[in-house]
């Protein structure tokens, strides 16, 4: 089956229109015509090689939202016409702890929606700036927000559980009081599910002109973080941080603010390593620093019932196809409020 997409055969050339094959639904598959694909951050490191071992032709995108098409014999859960999503995982060995666990984000053998080894041509997984993609039922989510409002859920399959998953595995609670570095397509998502939690938020930014848009997506209080004395008026405060920030930064400027026992993490994946924190400023209050990986399937159905019931969505800005570079450069440049989302019916234009 070809089908027109979206991709690069370079990490120094452009995104361009290209047809791609995907495979016949097998027994367990479920075909999805894909409505809207959502732009992240790790879209563009991945295309332009700045993480290792990007395959080329390279087809982006794992925030995937559509209509089933076409089911397999075998597939329970689903039927033609129904609104689901696929995120970043597509495949793992389903049978490993991790797996039985429903961690299949930490499964050594997970295949990841793009740019993961496959048997399908061309030998490693296509993504979601696609019109069609065919997955295994076992990693297909379903959507219960109302049709309107699809475009902007396609974030909440990176953008949201990554977010999410920290939140609850810490078990953030009405009355805590919870920090979010970064105010962008991780952060603001960050801050919308903290507030619906019931934690107390607190937005870290370095821009003094986001106070308004942070207070306006659920924070309680926002911090410049280059403001030595704000920062220093939250020392021992907080019960938990979770830092999006996907760039190089000062991380015990954040675990000094920790109370004992809190914990601060990472979300954000930035390109070159962060520098190492000072022990004393762990070891004093029996802090932690952790890290966290996007959510398994069950734990990602989870958040995504959790926001259709309380009508959360990710702000967006929706482009066509042929506007995909640009705003790759506008990512990079923090002009963007705060996710992109892909049109996918322009693919073919």
């Amino acid at each position: 089956m070809q089908v027109h997409a979206y991709g690069a055969h370079a990490g120094d050339k452009p995104l361009e229109p290209l047809r791609i094959t995907r495979r016949p639904p097998g027994a367990q598959d479920v075909q999805i015509d894909i409505a809207y694909c959502g732009i992240c951050h790790s879209d563009l490191h991945q295309v332009r090689a700045e993480w290792a071992g990007t395959r080329f032709p390279c087809v982006p995108g794992h925030e995937i939202v559509g209509r089933v098409a076409a089911v397999g014999a075998q597939v329970t859960g689903f039927k033609t016409g129904d609104l689901v999503g696929i995120g970043c995982i597509v495949d793992s060995c389903k049978h490993c702890a991790d797996c039985d666990a429903g961690l299949e984000n930490y499964c050594p053998d997970m295949v990841g929606t793009y740019n993961g080894a496959t048997a399908d041509a061309p030998g490693w997984t296509l993504g979601g700036y696609s019109q069609k993609i065919v997955v295994h039922q076992r990693y297909v989510l379903r959507i219960r927000h109302p049709e309107a409002q699809l475009a902007a859920v396609a974030p909440l399959l990176c953008a949201g559980i990554t977010t999410y998953s920290p939140l609850r595995h810490w078990r953030v609670w009405p009355g805590m009081k919870v920090g979010v570095v970064g105010i962008g397509g991780l952060g603001h998502m960050g801050i919308k599910l903290a507030h619906a939690m019931g934690a107390h938020v607190v937005a870290f930014t370095t821009s003094e002109s986001k106070r308004a848009a942070a207070k306006k997506l659920g924070a309680n209080e926002v911090v410049v973080s280059r403001n030595a004395d704000e920062m220093k008026a939250h020392a021992r405060s907080f019960d938990f941080i979770v830092d999006t920030v996907a760039a190089p930064h000062d991380l015990d400027a954040f675990l000094v603010l920790l109370k004992r026992d809190g914990a601060l993490t990472l979300v954000g994946a930035p390109p070159t390593p962060h520098s190492s924190p000072n022990v004393f400023n762990l070891i004093t209050q029996r802090r932690t620093i952790a890290g966290s990986m996007i959510g398994g399937i069950p734990e990602t159905q989870e958040m995504l019932d959790f926001c259709a019931e309380r009508g959360i969505v990710a702000d967006i800005e929706l482009i066509r196809a042929d506007q995909i570079n640009a705003a790759y450069e506008r990512m990079l440049k923090g002009d963007v409020q705060y996710r992109f989302v892909i049109d996918n019916a322009t693919l073919a234009a």
